[in-house]
């Protein structure tokens, strides 16, 4: 999904700065960029390395003149095993990419983005951030950790240039299981639900466009939709439809 919300940025016209622990999929990316990759540029990075992550804004301006968004994008997942039997090794995994990673990021940049005549910050939550899923409870509290902050962060921006959005993806066509070194027999791209997943390029546009829109909230798929309302109504409804379509994975 990182991928394709680079791609759509960089078809629109927009100068971009991705940064990944995997320099190899940023050379992909460079690749697809065709005639664009001229506006683009790469950064590896490990993004809960706070001291690397605070020196990253001056090295993207030097790049392309200025930054006027962010888009935390970077998730993993956690085993599919439940809270009582899980490592605190996964649990702080998950917990300082998920939170601690998109909070450096945004500590890192704002500073910039409140110089501009206008920036905008979208965050990545997940359907998982407002809707408890069955073996993905610290990825869950992750997810829900950066609905409050951007929520927060909205709300502390009013009065100042820098937009804000939370995005809310359902099942969405990513590698995030094997970007996690999490294997999940019989589930989907995105483990987080069974509903059909939504490609990725898709994903993204819904995204770019949330952004564009300046929403608050940006569901993305059916399904993101449907819970998000279902657990607003009925949240315990909303958490047993979830066990049903998830039980099986912690059978």
């Amino acid at each position: 999904m990182g991928r394709e919300l680079a791609l759509l940025l960089l078809k629109k016209g927009a100068r971009v700065a991705i940064v990944d622990i995997k320099e190899s999929s940023m050379q992909e990316t460079a690749e697809l960029a065709g005639e664009t990759r001229s506006h683009l540029s790469t950064h590896l990075l490990n993004i809960t390395d706070k001291t690397r992550v605070f020196n990253l804004p001056k090295q993207v301006i030097e790049v392309h003149g200025a930054v006027d968004g962010l888009i935390n994008n970077a998730g993993i997942i956690q085993p599919f095993i439940k809270v009582n039997e899980l490592a605190f090794e996964a649990i702080e995994r998950v917990m300082q990419v998920n939170f601690y990673g998109t909070l450096y990021m945004v500590k890192a940049f704002l500073p910039y983005l409140l110089e501009r005549p206008e920036a905008h910050i979208a965050n990545i939550s997940s359907m998982g951030g407002f809707v408890p899923v069955p073996g993905q409870t610290f990825y869950g509290a992750s997810k829900a950790a950066v609905k409050l902050l951007t929520e927060g962060l909205f709300s502390e921006l009013q009065d100042t240039s820098v937009q804000v959005s939370a995005v809310f993806p359902g099942a969405v066509e990513t590698n995030i299981t094997s970007n996690s070194g999490v294997d999940v027999p019989g589930a989907g791209a995105e483990a987080e639900s069974s509903f059909q997943a939504l490609p990725a390029d898709r994903a993204a546009e819904i995204i770019i466009n949330g952004i564009e829109k300046n929403k608050f909230h940006i569901l993305v798929g059916k399904d993101a939709r449907f819970m998000h309302f279902l657990s607003r109504l009925a949240p315990k409804r909303a958490a047993k439809l979830i066990y049903k379509q998830m039980q099986t994975l912690l059978d």
